[in-house]
């Protein structure tokens, strides 16, 4: 069994590099979904505010951060990717950064992805194949990265499943919201472990 790469390596980034690269995205992204919506006569996946589907979102987004932690146990090539990523971007946060971290992309990708792309292409398995890959490829940075958009691809094939099954775009938003937020705070907790 050949040994595990080590971690990719990046270029440390500053908190404010971070905070405003989230924010750039969120705000592309949401520009994207609010064009593509003009012009698509498809409309956006309904959203619900009801109360049983967002307990359906907690409970699915702290499913795959279980189901990621075990991934990032067993598969050394995600773990190495994941590491590096983790690194370059939590790393200078501070700790209320997090919640924007968990918000704003939780937001923004859901609604492009699986708002917008997902019924403008189909709720049915195509819709749902071409929304997972774009999420997949949108956590690409580099092709050193394929573990990492591999996993994320998968996610997004259980997000999409999850506003296809249900009919309401709340579902993967708290999905990904609570995965977000629950593994940056796992992983701010073990560096924090790991100084003291």
């Amino acid at each position: 069994m050949p040994s595990p790469q080590p971690a990719p390596s990046f270029d440390p980034l500053t908190r404010t590099q971070v905070l405003a690269a989230m924010g750039i995205t969120a705000i592309v992204l949401l520009l994207i979904a609010k064009v593509w919506l003009h012009f698509d006569t498809a409309g956006l996946l309904p959203f619900s505010l009801l109360w049983q589907d967002g307990l359906l979102g907690l409970g699915l987004g702290l499913g795959i951060s279980l189901a990621s932690a075990l991934v990032y146990q067993l598969w050394p090539a995600y773990r190495n990717c994941a590491d590096g990523y983790l690194t370059m971007v939590l790393q200078p946060l501070h700790w209320p950064d997090l919640l924007w971290l968990g918000l704003l992309p939780g937001l923004s990708e859901e609604l492009l992805f699986r708002g917008v792309l997902l019924p403008a292409i189909g709720l049915n398995g195509l819709g749902v194949f071409v929304s997972a890959a774009s999420f997949g490829v949108l956590h690409m940075s580099g092709w050193q990265q394929w573990p990492y958009v591999v996993w994320a691809t998968l996610i997004g094939l259980v997000l999409a499943l999850s506003a296809v099954i249900t009919g309401n775009l709340l579902v993967p938003i708290v999905a990904h919201v609570a995965t977000n937020l629950a593994s940056s705070l796992v992983w701010k907790l073990r560096q924090q472990q790991k100084l003291a």
